[in-house]
């Protein structure tokens, strides 16, 4: 017969007195408005209801706090991308779907406008925070080059077709969608921006 030790009663440390996901979700909108380089900790403490030490021993520095913020914005509000991607069986369906929706995530009024990932580090000192973002805007790409490449080897798009072309094109049509958001264009402008794109695809 097996003998069960007896529970312990977990150790509990000092509860934290603000809500973790709530202080980050403050922390998200600050940098997404305002950027890497212009939010300062004081600026962030503001937003989050919190003094300096409790964001250093919930979050570590500035740096690990936005990298967190950069996570959390690729698994929830940037998320349309990828599931556009995944989920549309071409990727020329894919690519249509998701400059749509960017038209409309970029300009939704219940956040900031534009990219997080792509106006966040505009004018960034630091190259440790601006690589590591790029580094993402570039695997972006190369994911959607993986999968206009896998296109053209299956038939879906014409033989002659440019995978790397037709890759940075898209990037760079996203990535001026973003920056005419933050420059007040609408919804509307946008999906024109969009429609216009796809059909410029061979």
């Amino acid at each position: 017969m097996a003998i069960t030790p007896a529970a312990r009663t977990p150790q509990r440390g000092r509860p934290r007195s603000f809500d973790r996901e709530a202080a980050l979700e403050q922390a998200l909108r600050l940098f997404w408005e305002r950027g890497w380089e212009a939010t300062s900790v004081a600026d962030l403490t503001a937003a989050m209801g919190i003094r300096p030490p409790s964001l250093y021993a919930a979050f570590g520095d500035k740096r690990a706090l936005f990298e967190e913020v950069v996570s959390r914005y690729q698994g929830g509000h940037g998320a349309y991308a990828s599931r556009a991607l995944a989920e549309e069986p071409t990727a020329r369906a894919g690519i249509a779907r998701m400059l749509r929706e960017a038209a409309a995530q970029a300009t939704d009024p219940d956040h900031p406008w534009g990219c997080l990932l792509i106006s966040s580090t505009v004018n960034c000192t630091s190259p440790e925070v601006d690589q590591a973002v790029r580094a993402i805007r570039t695997a972006n790409l190369r994911a959607l080059e993986s999968l206009i490449r896998a296109d053209v080897a299956a038939g879906h798009e014409p033989a002659e077709a440019d995978p790397a072309a037709l890759a940075q094109f898209t990037a760079t049509v996203l990535q001026g969608m973003s920056q005419r958001a933050r420059d007040g264009a609408g919804r509307a402008e946008l999906e024109r921006v969009a429609a216009d794109a796809m059909r410029v695809w061979p």
